[in-house]
């Protein structure tokens, strides 16, 4: 953890739609012993209940599904372009055929107990999950978002209490 340091996530200078859409994230739940990670576009940073809070969203039919269920908190990993082929291989492929993250050449750290990042990664944020909503397309006011679900498996969505801020050291 000595090449992280912590930050106030008021100074975060980073452009939020840039991290998301285009740097994108590893969606992190579980222990050390036993987690998953996801590589994710779909998310949002704001405030809600008075609270800093981040939002994402997995779909029902992934692995790391299951481990965000069972967490009480997860982490949001942004890395630098150097790890794109690392984020690319980490949302093809499953962690229920194999370990993934070693075939991404990423190194798993716990960033405090029951959080799990990686050393590689230049933004990490701790969330404790505060509310859960699954997105249901009856909701929809623009039908054309149902083009995103032919299959109906809506997302769950999570929300986080932001309560950590890690960057890189230095």
């Amino acid at each position: 953890m000595d090449q992280f340091r912590e930050m106030d996530i008021n100074t975060l200078t980073d452009n939020v739609f840039k991290l998301l859409d285009d740097d994108w994230m590893l969606i992190t739940a579980g222990t050390l012993a036993r987690y998953n990670t996801m590589t994710a576009s779909w998310g949002g940073f704001g405030i809600l209940w008075n609270r800093k809070i981040c939002w994402c969203v997995i779909r029902p039919q992934r692995y790391t599904y299951q481990f965000m269920e069972n967490a009480a908190a997860f982490t949001l990993s942004f890395f630098t372009d150097a790890y794109r082929s690392a984020l690319d291989i980490c949302g093809s492929k499953s962690g229920r055929d194999g370990d993934k993250v070693a075939q991404a050449g990423l190194t798993p750290l716990e960033t405090a107990p029951g959080l799990v990042s990686f050393t590689q990664a230049r933004l990490i944020i701790e969330c404790q999950k505060i509310y859960y909503q699954d997105i249901d397309s009856r909701h929809f006011l623009d039908r054309s978002i149902d083009e995103e679900y032919p299959l109906q498996d809506y997302h769950r969505m999570y929300f986080g209490e932001v309560k950590r801020c890690l960057t890189i050291a230095g």
